[in-house]
């Protein structure tokens, strides 16, 4: 039976591939902002509290709580103005029984009050007298000094994937640079002889270069470096040197084209001579996608995707991005991608035994969102264009029906 021919299963593939695959990740320090959605390296610990000071939650009076109990507009509770906390002032005057003090939110709480009233439930009387309209709580419209963080807490745990709120708690701590795990260095290359460069005119017979910059984008946006190799010839020799050279300095290479039967078609044969071990999986149970090549080079992953590009991108999804997370520090998962429930616009028939992922686009129908398979071989870039999303036909099914309920993938 042809190599191609015996298939791999996605999960039987991986499990392929994790026996002889384990990333060697790197680390390096960069300045705060630089470590949005980066993955941390290490645990980090407060050193501080935060806040480091009792303070207010609300403009008002400070007061001691007790003083307002039972207090309602009916019947206030008539309180000493004692003074007035200034913004980014220590408050050091204790507070008073029977006395208030006017703070504004995020103002130190004066020693002693454990309280604040809200200014909207409170009249002034005259320059020295407050009536306050209703009581309050120990603890209320207050944060207390490490409430939000404590010193020696764990902020972020090493692993994370740094949001928007990581970066904005790690410079409430003072942290202004973090270790983070180091961008896989991700080696593009194309081949075939009719491929130009995207700046060039083809000609007969020739169209540019898709997929070099569709997966470096892709991969971009995965959390890798991405690099255009460039073109190569589809023959043993120069692929092998592309290949080689590629590997001196990727974590990953990436070969576009070159992975069926066909006779010019030398992938394999050139990852196999490379280095052990070699070809892992050639051929996946997948559309589309099929003649996909999972290797490994000295524990460096090489991939050798369709010429297609929907194939290559599809398959870049489910292999190339996970190996990009995982060098992240994310281990082997996919993007996380919302999703939304639809019905399918139409039968959609499939081979059992086979995934199959089928572009979508979403309309809105009688009864919500209606998902319509883009149609169109795997070689036109545009049916990717079109597409809102993606949803998957499994492999023990034959099939989908019209108006059965479906995820879509949002891309």
């Amino acid at each position: 039976m042809p190599e191609l021919l015996k298939l791999a299963t996605i999960d039987g593939a991986w499990e392929l591939f994790n026996k002889q695959f384990s990333p060697q990740l790197r680390v390096e320090k960069l300045p705060l902002m630089d470590c949005l959605n980066r993955v941390i390296a290490e645990d980090i610990i407060s050193g501080v509290n935060v806040p480091n000071f009792d303070r207010s939650t609300m403009d008002g009076l400070a007061v001691i709580a007790r003083d307002t109990f039972g207090a309602t507009e009916g019947m206030p509770a008539y309180l000493e103005i004692a003074g007035e906390v200034f913004m980014g002032q220590e408050a050091k005057e204790p507070i008073k029984p029977g006395t208030a003090i006017k703070i504004s939110t995020g103002g130190m709480l004066p020693p002693g009050a454990d309280a604040v009233v809200m200014v909207e439930y409170t009249e002034q009387l005259d320059d020295f007298t407050v009536a306050v309209l209703k009581q309050v709580a120990p603890g209320e419209n207050i944060v207390r000094a490490g409430e939000d963080v404590g010193a020696g807490d764990r902020l972020v745990a090493r692993g994370t994937l740094l949001r928007p709120q990581e970066i904005g708690a790690l410079a409430g701590i003072g942290c202004t640079e973090c270790q983070v795990y180091a961008k896989p260095k991700v080696t593009i290359i194309s081949t075939g002889d009719e491929i130009v460069d995207p700046r060039q005119e083809p000609g007969i017979g020739q169209i540019r270069d898709i997929n070099s910059y569709a997966i470096a984008a892709l991969a971009a946006n995965a959390g890798g470096q991405p690099y255009i190799y460039g073109i190569v010839e589809d023959t043993f020799e120069v692929l092998e040197k592309a290949i080689s050279e590629a590997l001196q300095g990727a974590d990953i290479v990436v070969v576009s084209g070159g992975s069926s039967m066909g006779v010019r078609d030398v992938t394999a044969r050139v990852i196999n001579a490379l280095g052990t071990p070699g070809v892992l999986v050639h051929g996946v149970s997948v559309k589309p996608g099929k003649p996909t090549i999972l290797g490994v080079v000295e524990g460096k992953p090489v991939l050798g995707l369709p010429g297609h590009p929907v194939s290559a991108m599809a398959l870049s999804e489910i292999f190339l991005v996970p190996l990009i997370r995982a060098y992240n520090g994310l281990g082997l998962t996919p993007v996380p991608r919302r999703t939304v429930s639809a019905t399918l616009g139409r039968n959609l028939a499939s081979a059992s035994g086979r995934l199959d992922v089928v572009r979508v686009t979403l309309e809105h129908g009688e009864d919500g969102l209606v998902a319509m398979p883009v149609l169109g071989k795997s070689g036109l870039i545009s049916t990717m264009v079109k597409a809102d999303g993606f949803i998957e036909i499994p492999m023990e099914k034959q099939g989908l029906a019209a108006g059965e309920p479906v995820q879509v993938k949002l891309y």
